[in-house]
C-alpha cells in the first residue's frame, strides 16, 4: 500500500474489489440483517433490529460471550448522579479527546446515554448499589470530574452485560453462528451491500467457507489490539472489521490514536499477547501511582493526578520509566485493606495472585499496553459508512466520538447508544424481500471493480508484525521508529505478494525489494503461498491495520491524545486539528485525506 493524496477526500465509495484469498462459498443462508461481532454494540444492534421485525443473524469468531466487552472491568459511564449533567459528561469527553471529538456525536452520546444504560438494565443487566440503597453506586475513573461510572460485580461489569444480553439474543430465538471468521463484504452491481463470506471453524450446522446474503451488515468486531506484542485485548481482536471495511472501499479515520492503557499488570520484558488489566476504577477508588521508592509521581504533573486522562498518566509512567532507567512502575492499593479488594475488586485480586502479586501486602507494578482504537471504520450519527448498507458500531467504528484519546469507559456507552441508532436507521428502511434460506450465488461486485485475491501473509509472521508494531509504533513515536516500521511492514507485504503471485506493490518506506523481512527465515522468492485459513486470514488483517496506522502516524507530526510524537513533542492545532480519511483503491495503494476542519463531513450515504 502505498500513501497518497492530501486533498479533502473522495466522493462515494466504489468497491476495490479486493479479496482475502479464500475457497468460494460451499453454503449460503439470508436475511435481512447480519451483525458481525457479539459485544455490548453487536448484541444491542441485533436484539433492536429483531425487535423491530427484521430477520437478523448474529455471526461471531469465536463463542457469543467470548467478544471483548466481556472482559472489560471499570464500567460504563453515563450522567445518572445526582448533581452530575450531560453537559459535565460532555466536557470531560472534549478535554480527553484533545480538540478532535465531533461534539454534536458526543452530544449525542451522553444525551442518550443515560436511557440506554436504563434500556440495558431493563434487558436484564444488574449493575452493584450502594450499601441499603436501590440507587445505582458510581465510582470515578481517569478524566471523569464526577462520579459517573456504573458497575457490576465489583469490576466485572463487561461479564454482566454480556450475560444479560447472550441471555437475551437466546431468549428471542435469534439465529447465531459462532466460531465464525467473517471474510468480505459482498456486493451488488451498484456497489451496495449484499452480505458477507466467513468461515466456520469446528462443528455446527455449517462448516467450512459460506455466505449470508443480507441487505445490511453490522460490522461490531471489536478492537485490533492484537497488532501489538502486548495487549489488554483477546485473542480474537485481529482487526478483521478494519481490514474488511478497507477492501470494501470504505474509509478509515484517526487509526493513529490507539489507547495504551496505563495500568496493565507488568509480567516482564518478553510477556506477549493478552496482558492482565489493572482497571482504572482502582485509581478511582484512590489507589497511587508510585516508584520503586514509594514516591507519588503524578502529584503535581496534572490536576487529577492519578485520575488524568490516560494518555497523560500513560506518558507519565513511560518517563518516570525512562528517567529512572526501570521498565514499569508501580500501583499502591495496599491501604485499601482485603476487604475492599476481596469484594469491589475481586477480579483483578484473584489475576495478581495468579501471577504471584498480592495487592493486599504489595505494590502491583504496572506499565502501559495497547488497550484501545479510538479510530476504525468511519461513520455517521446513524452508523452508517461510506458503503451503502454497511454499518458499524463499537470499537471497530469511528464515530467522532473519541477524538484523539477515548475518555474512561465511554466505549460501552458508545456501543451501546450508536449501536440503537443503527437498528433505527435499519428499522426505518423498507424490509427488502429476501428469498427463503438456500443455496443461491454469491452477488458479484461492480463490474468497474474486478475481484482480485489478496495474497495472504504467513501465519509465522503474525509475530514478526507485533513485535514491528510494539517497536515504532508503541507508545512513544518519532519519525525514525515509524520509518523503520513502515520498511519493515513493506517487506512482509511484498514477500507476501512474492510468493501469492501477483506483481509487488511498491513500498511506502522505500526500502529496496526483496530484502528478509524481521522474523523470516527465506527469501520472498523461496517462499511458498501459504494456504487459506484462520491464522493466515488474521495474520493478513493485522498486516493491513498495521500498515494503515503506521502511514497515518507518520502523517501526523505532532504530539496529541495518545499519539506521542518525541520528534513533535507539541500539539500543532494550526496544521493538525483535523482528521484522515483513508482509504484502499484497486491497486491497494492506501490514500490519506484530510479534512478541512476538525469536523466530519456527511458519508456517501448520509
Amino acid at each position: 500500500m502505498t500513501a497518497t493524496g492530501t486533498g479533502t477526500g473522495p466522493g462515494p465509495a466504489a468497491g476495490t474489489g479486493i479479496r482475502l484469498t479464500a475457497p468460494a462459498p460451499g453454503w449460503s443462508i439470508t436475511a435481512d440483517v447480519v451483525v458481525v461481532g457479539s459485544g455490548v454494540a453487536g448484541l444491542t444492534a441485533a436484539l433492536r433490529c429483531a425487535a423491530a421485525g427484521r430477520r437478523t443473524v448474529v455471526v461471531t469468531k469465536a463463542r457469543l460471550d467470548d467478544g471483548s466487552t466481556r472482559w472489560a472491568q471499570g464500567g460504563i459511564a453515563a450522567a445518572l448522579g445526582d448533581g452530575d449533567t450531560p453537559e459535565q459528561h460532555l466536557a470531560d469527553t472534549l478535554v480527553a479527546g484533545a480538540g478532535l471529538c465531533d461534539e454534536t456525536a458526543v452530544r449525542t452520546l451522553v444525551t442518550e446515554g443515560p436511557d440506554a444504560v436504563h434500556r440495558l438494565i431493563g434487558t436484564g443487566a444488574r449493575f452493584d448499589t450502594a450499601p441499603g440503597s436501590d440507587e445505582i453506586a458510581l465510582t470515578r475513573e481517569g478524566g471523569h470530574h464526577r462520579r459517573r461510572i456504573a458497575h457490576a460485580g465489583g469490576d466485572a461489569t463487561g461479564a454482566e452485560i454480556s450475560r444479560a444480553l447472550v441471555e437475551a439474543v437466546r431468549a428471542a430465538g435469534l439465529r447465531t453462528i459462532e466460531n465464525a471468521l467473517v471474510l468480505d463484504l459482498l456486493t451488488d452491481a451498484e456497489g451496495r451491500t449484499a452480505g458477507v463470506t466467513l468461515h466456520v471453524m469446528g462443528e455446527g450446522q455449517h462448516d467450512g467457507v459460506g455466505a449470508v446474503h443480507a441487505s445490511a451488515v453490522v460490522l461490531a468486531t471489536g478492537g485490533m489490539g492484537q497488532v501489538f506484542s502486548a495487549t489488554t485485548n483477546p485473542a480474537v481482536s485481529t482487526g478483521d472489521g478494519v481490514a474488511l471495511a478497507l477492501r470494501a472501499g470504505a474509509e478509515v479515520s484517526d487509526l493513529e490514536f490507539v489507547q495504551f492503557h496505563p495500568t496493565v499488570l507488568y509480567l516482564g520484558p518478553e510477556a506477549e499477547g493478552q496482558q492482565p488489566l489493572i482497571s482504572e476504577a482502582v485509581r478511582g477508588e484512590g489507589a497511587h501511582l508510585v516508584d520503586a521508592d514509594g514516591t507519588r509521581f503524578m502529584v503535581g504533573r496534572h490536576e487529577l493526578a492519578e485520575l488524568a486522562p490516560r494518555d497523560i498518566v500513560a506518558k507519565e509512567i513511560m518517563r518516570q520509566a525512562h528517567e529512572q532507567g526501570v521498565e514499569h512502575m508501580y500501583l499502591d492499593g495496599r491501604h485499601f485493606g482485603a476487604q475492599m479488594w476481596e469484594t469491589r475488586f475481586p477480579t483483578i485480586l484473584a489475576a495478581c495472585r495468579s501471577h504471584g502479586i498480592d495487592p493486599v501486602t504489595e505494590p502491583i507494578p504496572v506499565a502501559p499496553a495497547a488497550h484501545y482504537a479510538s479510530g476504525g471504520v468511519r461513520t455517521d450519527l446513524r452508523g452508517r459508512t461510506t458503503v451503502p448498507g454497511l454499518y458499524a458500531c463499537g470499537e471497530v467504528a469511528c464515530t467522532g466520538v473519541h477524538g484523539a484519546n477515548r475518555l474512561a469507559s465511554n466505549s460501552l456507552l458508545e456501543g451501546l447508544v450508536f449501536a440503537e441508532r443503527i437498528a433505527a436507521d435499519i428499522a426505518g428502511t423498507p424490509a427488502p424481500q429476501a428469498p427463503a434460506d438456500g443455496a443461491r450465488p454469491a452477488p458479484e461486485p461492480a463490474p468497474s471493480a474486478p475481484r482480485t485475491a489478496l495474497p495472504l501473509l504467513a501465519p509465522e509472521a503474525r509475530t514478526a508484525v507485533q513485535r514491528i508494531m510494539t517497536a515504532g509504533a508503541g507508545v512513544l513515536r518519532s519519525a525514525e521508529s515509524l520509518a523503520r516500521a513502515a520498511a519493515e511492514l513493506d517487506r512482509l507485504h511484498r514477500e507476501a505478494t512474492v510468493a501469492g503471485g501477483p506483481a509487488a506493490v511498491p513500498p511506502a518506506g522505500g526500502e529496496p525489494a526483496g530484502t528478509a523481512a524481521t522474523g523470516s527465515a527465506a527469501r520472498p522468492a523461496d517462499r511458498k503461498a501459504p494456504e487459506p485459513g484462520v491464522e493466515a486470514w488474521e495474520a493478513t488483517n493485522l498486516l493491513c491495520v498495521a500498515r494503515v496506522l503506521v502511514a497515518a502516524a507518520q502523517r501526523r507530526a505532532e504530539t496529541r491524545g495518545c499519539h506521542w510524537r518525541e520528534d513533535h513533542p507539541d500539539r500543532d492545532d494550526v496544521s493538525w486539528r483535523r482528521h484522515f480519511r483513508i482509504t484502499l483503491d484497486a491497486e491497494r495503494a492506501l490514500t490519506l485525506h484530510t479534512t478541512a476542519t476538525a469536523e466530519f463531513p456527511p458519508t456517501a450515504t448520509s
